[in-house]
C-alpha cells in the first residue's frame, strides 16, 4: 500500500492482517529444502484438500508457479493453447519459451472464454512437421476481462477436448477463490478436470507472499525439483506459509466485500461520459474500463490512460493504466465502501477538468 493512498493498483497490496503477523511470529520452522518445515507441510495438506487435488507444493510467487506447471507438461518446441489476454502469455515475461522452451498459441475470444470448438481447432494434428499441442492454459478469475469468472462446466469441457487429444490442462486460478464466491461454489468444483492449479495466497486472500501448485503426487514430486531448478528452494518458509494457513481459513469467507465494492466502483464509473464498461460484467475485484480519449483533459506525450492515472494519483488515488486507454482498478480488504466513494468523486474531477 502507498501510504495516504488509496491503492486500488491491485490487490497483491494488502498487507499482512494482525492475525497473520502473530502466526508468522509463533511459527514452526525448518528447512524446506529438506522438506522439513512443518508449517509449510501443513500448508500445503491444507491447498491440496482445499482443491481437491492428492498434493501441493509453496511457491514464492504465482508466476513461478505457473511457469513450474508449464515445465511439467511440456517439451522444448512445443505449443501452449491460451486464450490471447491471458495472463501466462502477456505477464510473465515470456518464461514459457526461456525456461520450457514452449510457445503460446494465443486464440482470440470476443469476451474471454474459450470455446472447446476454438481448442479443438488449435490443436496442432500429430504430424511430424507441425509444432506438437502440449498444454491448455486456463485463467480463472481471467484478470483482463474484469476478473471474468468461469464455470465448471465450461472449465470441464474445454478439459475433455483437451484430454481427448492428449493435451494436459494447467488452470491459472489466481484469484480461484473470488472466482468460487462470485459463482456460489468451491474453488474445489472449479479446479475439477484440471491437472494442475495454482492460486495466489497474496492477492485477495492477502498473503504477504506465495502461491499454492496443486496436482498428483508424482507432478508434484517433479515439481519440488523444477521449483529449484528456478531458484525457488526456500529455507524456513514456515514463517510465511503461516500466513497462508490464515489466509485460507480466515480471509475467503469475505471475497464477496470485494466485489460487492467493485460493482459500486464500475456502476459510479459508467455514470461518466468519458468512460466506457457494463458494471454487468464487473464479477468478482476487478474492474477494467477504457476511456473515450477525446474526453480526457490534458495533452502532451502521455496516454489518455497515463493522464487519468496521473490525475487520480494528485487526489490520493492509485491505479494502474493498461494500455493507451484501458485502466484497471482493483478492490481488496483494505478498500472500504468509503474509499471507493472517493475513488468515484476523484474520477469526476480529473475528467471534468478542462
Amino acid at each position: 500500500m502507498i501510504p495516504g493512498m488509496i491503492d486500488l493498483r491491485s490487490d497483491t497490496v494488502t498487507r499482512p492482517t494482525p492475525a497473520m503477523r502473530r502466526a508468522m511470529a509463533a511459527a514452526e520452522v525448518g528447512d524446506d529444502v529438506y522438506r522439513e518445515d512443518p508449517t509449510a507441510r501443513r500448508l500445503e495438506e491444507l491447498a491440496a484438500a482445499t482443491l481437491g487435488f492428492p498434493a501441493a507444493l509453496f511457491v514464492p510467487t504465482g508466476t513461478m508457479g505457473n511457469q513450474v506447471a508449464v515445465h511439467l507438461h511440456t517439451k522444448p518446441g512445443s505449443e501452449v493453447i491460451i486464450e490471447a489476454r491471458g495472463h501466462i502469455a502477456n505477464f510473465e515475461m515470456g518464461a514459457m519459451a526461456v525456461w520450457s522452451g514452449a510457445l503460446p498459441r494465443p486464440i482470440v475470444t470476443a469476451r474471454g472464454l474459450l470455446e472447446p470448438a476454438q481448442v479443438e481447432a488449435a490443436i496442432s494434428p500429430n504430424v511430424s512437421y507441425r509444432t506438437p499441442t502440449r498444454l491448455l492454459a486456463l485463467e480463472n478469475t481471467h484478470n483482463l476481462w474484469s476478473g471474468l469468472p468461469m464455470d465448471a462446466a465450461r472449465t470441464r469441457a474445454l478439459a475433455d477436448v483437451a484430454h481427448a487429444r492428449g493435451v494436459a490442462v494447467h488452470l491459472d486460478g489466481a484469484r480461484i477463490f473470488n472466482a468460487a464466491a462470485a459463482l456460489g461454489t468451491t474453488a474445489a468444483e472449479l479446479a475439477s478436470g484440471c491437472d494442475t492449479v495454482m492460486f495466489c495466497l497474496s492477492k485477495g486472500l492477502a498473503a504477504p507472499m506465495g502461491s499454492m501448485l496443486c496436482g498428483s503426487r508424482e507432478a508434484i514430486e517433479e515439481a519440488v525439483r523444477v521449483r529449484k531448478l528456478f531458484g525457488g528452494g526456500m529455507r524456513q518458509i514456515g514463517v510465511v506459509a503461516a500466513a497462508g494457513i490464515v489466509a485460507l481459513t480466515e480471509m475467503v469467507q469475505r471475497l464477496p466485500e470485494d466485489h460487492a465494492n467493485a460493482r459500486r466502483l464500475a456502476e459510479g464509473l459508467a455514470g461518466l461520459p468519458a468512460v466506457e464498461i457494463d458494471p454487468a460484467d464487473v464479477r468478482t475485484n476487478i474492474v477494467v474500463f477504457r476511456l473515450r480519449a477525446e474526453r480526457v483533459p490534458g495533452e502532451g506525450p502521455r496516454t489518455p490512460a497515463q493522464r487519468f492515472v496521473a490525475g487520480l494519483a494528485e487526489r490520493g488515488v492509485a491505479c494502474g493504466a493498461f494500455g493507451a486507454t484501458e485502466v484497471r482498478m482493483v478492490t481488496h480488504y483494505e478498500v472500504t465502501t468509503a474509499d471507493v466513494e472517493t475513488a468515484l468523486a476523484a474520477a469526476r474531477e480529473v475528467l471534468a477538468e478542462k
